[in-house]
């Protein structure tokens, strides 16, 4: 999927010339957390966020630090923390360098910006103009979408087998050579050995994937890697009816 297929169309704005008051009651009054910036050419040039109103003077939480952390974080930073805590206008506040994406920019490409970056929002230009905007909030609304849309699939019991078998051959963190599941009308009977437990929530989560699976149980043993001690499940913990 790409940004064209999540994004939203229209978007609330603001110009760097609003003041602080003015974004922050635009945010409320539409239940956002951050407005991009357009000048009166429709050009992004800005962001303004929840984030970039937390340190203000007059709810008292600008920032403090003693003199001798003064010295060594330099005047510079000081200054600007100053006028982002005490600027009355976006464009004081604002955080200028923005990161954008296209509307043909594909969704994996957005969550590594996301978390790279720490943001919680990317503008959508075309050429130079905004188009749309994709947030956190239009990739879990994305995501809704599609599992509920998801058909119910019927499969055997060797079908089964063999798509699960599959995807442990190609999942590099699978024990593959230890891991022996059974399939009996469509239930997975996890057996064999791990090294670790993440491997047993990752295994189950694997197995529930599969199309045509109603449950998935557990019967894996740990084998701590140190001492060789066998450690038994503390019980089989069905799942119940696994989405398929």
């Amino acid at each position: 999927m790409n940004v064209a297929d999540v994004m939203t169309r229209r978007v609330t704005t603001v110009g760097p010339d609003a003041t602080v008051a003015e974004a922050a009651q635009l945010m409320l009054g539409r239940s956002v957390s951050g407005l991009p910036v357009v000048d009166k050419a429709g050009i992004v040039v800005g962001v303004v966020t929840e984030g970039d109103l937390l340190r203000r003077a007059e709810t008292g939480t600008e920032r403090r630090r003693s003199r001798w952390l003064e010295f060594l974080v330099g005047p510079g930073r000081i200054a600007d923390e100053y006028a982002r805590a005490h600027g009355r206008r976006v464009e004081e506040v604002m955080t200028a360098d923005v990161v954008t994406v296209t509307p043909e920019t594909p969704l994996e490409r957005v969550v590594e910006l996301m978390e790279r970056h720490r943001i919680k929002r990317l503008p959508v230009l075309e050429g130079r103009q905004l188009v749309g905007i994709v947030s956190r909030a239009n990739l879990l609304h994305a995501l809704a979408r599609l599992a509920a849309a998801a058909p119910a699939t019927t499969s055997s019991d060797a079908e089964i087998q063999q798509r699960l078998l599959a995807e442990i051959d190609n999942a590099s963190w699978a024990p593959r050579a230890c891991i022996n599941p059974m399939v009996q009308d469509g239930v997975i009977d996890l057996y064999g050995a791990i090294t670790d437990e993440r491997e047993r929530s990752a295994l189950r989560v694997l197995a529930e994937n599969v199309p045509g699976v109603k449950d998935v149980r557990d019967h894996l043993v740990w084998i701590e890697p140190l001492s060789g001690m066998v450690i038994e499940p503390s019980q089989e913990t069905p799942r119940g009816s696994a989405v398929s």
